[in-house]
């Protein structure tokens, strides 16, 4: 996604031939004018032609889409599946609150019928994956973690601890050594912060 363009009132922002005059704009002598500071923005709602608006920074808002990394934090799980918030797009924090949903098949690539929900996620767990079908208003996003990046990053043992992963199914906690089942990322090196 490509950083969206700043403007200031009175900035030309375009021909009346190449977009429709939306929100936060005004037309004069042909062209289209912002009437705001903010944040351009193009749509098209089935017109031939796109919308241009502008809209503040507290409107502007980073959404989930298709094939994009998030980070998310796991609220509950059963059999079928695990229920998560997605915090972060890529890297950027999100201002309102998105609900996930990572299904039984969605766990790994392979062997996709013996996944058991509970040995590969827990309430707490912070999650990488990909988002694969977008949400609406009584859904949630469909999220994967069937890549080998993908899946539990930071896992917390009963003990309190924040466990250390041993293998590609399993994370280890450093005060008691017991050992729990998970999903675990193999995070890249772009991911780690120093």
């Amino acid at each position: 996604m490509s950083p969206m363009k700043l403007c200031v009132p009175g900035e030309r922002l375009c021909s009346t031939e190449d977009c429709i005059p939306g929100t936060g704009t005004y037309l004069r002598h042909g062209y289209i004018f912002a009437s705001l500071a903010g944040y351009v923005l193009r749509k098209n709602e089935g017109e031939e032609l796109p919308v241009i608006s502008v809209v503040r920074e507290t409107e502007a808002q980073l959404l989930p889409d298709v094939g994009a990394i998030v980070t998310c934090k796991v609220t509950s799980i059963n059999p079928r599946f695990a229920k998560v918030h997605i915090l972060y797009v890529g890297s950027t924090p999100l201002k309102d609150r998105f609900r996930g949903t990572i299904r039984r098949e969605d766990v790994r690539a392979t062997e996709k019928d013996k996944v058991e929900t509970y040995k590969s996620f827990r309430p707490g767990d912070i999650v990488l994956a990909k988002v694969i079908s977008l949400g609406d208003v009584q859904s949630n996003y469909l999220l994967t973690t069937a890549e080998n990046e993908l899946g539990v990053v930071v896992a917390h043992s009963e003990a309190g601890a924040q466990m250390v992963p041993i293998s590609w199914c399993e994370m280890q906690c450093p005060r008691t050594h017991a050992k729990e089942f998970r999903k675990v990322a193999r995070v890249q090196p772009e991911y780690l912060q120093a």
